[in-house]
């Protein structure tokens, strides 16, 4: 695995960190919410789905985090997989938050475009 794919896949599994933080910790803040749904309200269905929505996000970014790890400390094909499995879902998740509100294509974008860098770089540099 290239050092681009792997420093690629870090970024995507740090803006997912991020998220699920702002998601499940700090959704609370008007700031916040705006941020992420373009609305200060804050109706308790929509808390209690950020809230589970942030450990979705820090579940998947786990992901690159893991498989970089393994990959360095001797399971390669393992950590490989694991990468490439996380920014493929990483991937095609921003494309798929395009579709459904093209208002929140900034988010899309960091969602989407460092996995898909990472994944471009492991296809085109093996």
């Amino acid at each position: 695995m290239n050092a681009v794919t792997q420093i690629f896949a870090l970024v995507a599994a740090l803006v997912h960190l991020w998220a699920g933080t702002m998601e499940s910790f700090l959704f609370h803040l008007p700031a916040v919410r705006k941020m992420f749904t373009g609305t200060t309200n804050n109706p308790p269905e929509l808390r209690l789905w950020t809230f589970c929505q942030g450990f979705y996000n820090y579940g998947l970014g786990a992901g690159p985090i893991a498989g970089v790890i393994l990959y360095h400390s001797g399971h390669a094909a393992a950590g490989h997989a694991l990468v490439i499995y996380a920014c493929v879902v990483m991937a095609v998740s921003g494309l798929i938050l395009f579709i459904a509100d093209r208002t929140l294509w900034r988010g899309a974008l960091g969602q989407g475009v460092p996995p898909l860098i990472a994944l471009v770089a492991a296809v085109f540099t093996t």
